[in-house]
């Protein structure tokens, strides 16, 4: 499995490019691919956000706040992250078509919990009552913040699994989630929405990058480690249709 480094993308970019490494890996353009990265102030919402009568207001609300607001092709309701978090994409080759959706949830939940318990966290699997965009494959910390929520994408020839791990500067992410749940009218308990740091001031992004880094240590020569052209060639334009 490869990874991927990318600079220089938006937050619109960083979303989509997930989607062209999807094609990539499906159409055997590249194997196995893991990419981790630190990502702008985004709110990613989900499909079904967009049909809530304050789908709007919600919008604006993100942007008050200083996180761009995305639409994501993955399943969940909105969820947000920043510069204190770390996005984990996952893509491989399938000849299956939606099979062990369910085994990958928490397969993965369970490889987390793993890597964050090795660096002293005290994570756990599952949903927290009142947690934003909630899932039974989440992980929380000592049961009472959600740390990493996850969502997978499944094609034919091809799987994502991606999932915003929040480590950092809880404030942020609490304040605009507040206020784009009010906005959506989604009943949330607004004390579950932070981040690792809060339980775990030792603990910064880097260490859990390092941690997933060296959990996940393991490459594919033949596969591309940087973008193509092709693949850049493949994202919208900066007025692209995914801003909101």
């Amino acid at each position: 499995m490869s990874a991927v480094a990318t600079t220089g993308l938006g937050p619109i970019e960083e979303l989509a490019f997930a989607r062209v490494l999807l094609d990539s890996v499906k159409h055997g353009s590249r194997g196995a691919t893991l990419r981790m990265y630190r990502p702008a102030p985004t709110v990613a919402f989900g499909a079904r956000d967009r049909f809530l009568p304050g789908f709007p207001t919600a919008i604006e609300a993100a942007r008050d706040h200083g996180f761009t607001p995305a639409l994501r092709s993955l399943g969940g309701r909105a969820a947000a992250y920043h510069r204190g978090s770390l996005v984990i994409d996952h893509i491989e080759p399938s000849d299956a078509f939606i099979k062990d959706t369910t085994a990958r949830f928490t397969g993965f939940g369970q490889d987390y919990v793993e890597v964050l318990r090795s660096i002293g966290v005290d994570a756990r699997l599952g949903e927290i009552p009142g947690e934003y965009c909630p899932g039974e494959h989440s992980v929380n910390v000592a049961g009472r913040i959600k740390a990493i929520g996850t969502a997978q994408r499944v094609v034919s020839g091809a799987w994502l699994f991606s999932s915003s791990v929040i480590v950092e500067d809880p404030d942020p992410i609490r304040a605009v989630l507040t206020d784009v749940e009010a906005a959506l009218g989604i009943e949330w308990d607004p004390t579950t929405g932070g981040a690792i740091s809060e339980a775990h001031p030792e603990i910064t992004t880097d260490t859990v990058a390092e941690a997933f880094a060296s959990y996940y240590a393991h490459a594919d020569p033949h596969t591309p480690g940087e973008p193509t052209a092709d693949e850049l060639a493949a994202l919208p334009d900066k007025s692209g249709t995914h801003v909101l």
